[in-house]
């Protein structure tokens, strides 16, 4: 069942970063907020590297699409079992920001978000929601192509949670549509 869900993920990840750096790209030629190497710092950190000065582009961007692209496999398992639009991308936005807050404060490379300034937070919030919106086109449309995953064969036999509907018997779980 899942087994499209590695490539494809990494494909819509890429893209939702793509369309993330674009996005984050205009905001900043209209703000003048500079480039942040937070990623690259973190992955300094994480690999035991020696801190880079001047700050490295090529080590931001690996982490940025590496990070990027490895959390698009995740949502397109979401997307592959059946968790999709824009009620899953948004679940999937609180997914991006945990991650990078996860990474972040446990190489001390950053600050919990509410001890950020709040103009700051709203910015990394919406270029996170933007790559979490992307990457979930990207990803519910491959996923799409099979037809519905289990959760939404299931939702078939009647939209909700119902206490009279059992699951789907573990033939038709499997299935492609």
């Amino acid at each position: 069942m899942l087994r499209n869900a590695l490539w494809e993920g990494l494909v819509a990840g890429i893209a939702g970063v793509a369309v993330m750096t674009v996005a984050e790209k205009l905001e900043q030629s209209i703000t003048g907020r500079p480039n942040s190497y937070v990623p690259a710092r973190v992955l300094e950190r994480l690999t035991g590297m020696p801190d880079a000065e001047p700050e490295s582009r090529w080590r931001n961007w690996a982490m940025h699409y590496g990070q990027g692209a490895l959390l698009g496999v995740l949502r397109s398992v979401m997307a592959e079992v059946g968790l999709r639009g824009p009620v899953a991308s948004a679940k999937f936005t609180v997914v991006r920001l945990t991650n990078d807050q996860i990474l972040e404060n446990a190489t001390g490379v950053g600050a919990p978000p509410q001890t950020w300034p709040r103009k700051e937070l709203v910015v990394d919030v919406l270029h996170k929601a933007v790559y979490a919106f992307a990457t979930g086109v990207v990803a519910d449309r491959l996923a799409g192509r099979r037809g519905p995953g289990p959760g939404g064969r299931h939702a078939e036999l009647r939209p909700g949670r119902q206490a009279d509907v059992g699951p789907l018997p573990r033939s038709e779980a499997y299935a492609r549509g």
